[in-house]
């Protein structure tokens, strides 16, 4: 008896989902888009909250033109 068997290919990976840069709705204070961020970056939407403050304090509010850019821009998901 001969245990030939035929060439078989592998099967292929799985298919992981893209992530996309989208306002959250569940996590949102004023318009979700640090929290949009945070889960786009797999951080904590606090972090993000406290970095934009600082940001703003420290740059002379130019963060706030940013933020009200992303605002615009980021399709809410």
């Amino acid at each position: 008896m001969s245990s030939y068997q035929p060439y078989q290919p592998a099967p292929p990976p799985p298919v992981t989902p893209t992530r996309r840069l989208v306002r959250t709705r569940n996590d949102k204070v004023l318009t979700g888009v640090c929290g949009g961020f945070a889960a786009y970056a797999r951080i904590d939407a606090n972090l993000v909250r406290i970095a934009l403050v600082a940001a703003t304090v420290l740059g002379f509010g130019t963060p706030i033109l940013v933020y009200l850019v992303a605002w615009l821009l980021m399709p809410e998901g």
